[in-house]
């Protein structure tokens, strides 16, 4: 049964969500604990770790897509919802490391410097874009308006996917300058 109504009624929550991530993340991300002054232990074996729920999300999305194409709606559903979770896992996991430890600057040099920040930036960019598209198209699915969902979806999964690898890519292009 489609429920049309159901995304107006959440259509103020993506809106909400989609707003107030991004800046709450800014502004953790600018508070380190340590120089408040708080007797807290850096969080760096964090890293390595949300890097690799970044990859696992990544596997998690590609398993989805051909869990639908087969026909397997439970097992896609299942999958995104991980996927979602994984997401969630990152960015707690990504603001707690960043509260409680110094940023880490990119020590290469040449080339491969305007690469990492060329991949950081776009990164960072659709990051806070991704957001109200997967919160627009979980919302489509849940009122089962599947062909608006299909349709969003082939946007929101290139750009989720680019995400979740670039996060990769990013941690290991600075891990040789981790402290």
């Amino acid at each position: 049964m489609k429920d049309q109504n159901l995304e107006k009624k959440y259509s103020k929550w993506i809106v909400l969500l989609s707003v107030t991530i991004p800046v709450v993340v800014v502004l953790l991300f600018s508070i380190n604990l340590k120089k408040l002054g708080f007797a807290v232990e850096p969080l760096n074996f964090l890293p390595p770790i949300y890097a690799s729920i970044n990859g696992l999300t990544a596997i998690l999305l590609i398993a989805a897509v051909l869990a639908i194409k087969n026909g397997n709606k439970k097992l896609h559903e299942n999958l995104m919802k991980m996927a979602i979770g994984c997401s969630i896992a990152f960015l707690g996991m990504y603001v707690a490391y960043h509260m409680t430890s110094d940023s880490t600057k990119f020590g290469g040099e040449g080339i491969i410097k305007y690469v990492y920040y060329f991949i950081l930036v776009t990164h960072i960019i659709l990051s806070v874009i991704i957001i109200p598209l997967v919160l627009i198209t979980y919302v489509r699915a849940l009122a089962q308006v599947f062909d608006k969902h299909k349709k969003i979806a082939k946007i929101t999964f290139p750009i989720w996917l680019y995400v979740a690898i670039t996060g990769v890519v990013v941690y290991l292009m600075i891990s040789p300058y981790y402290v």
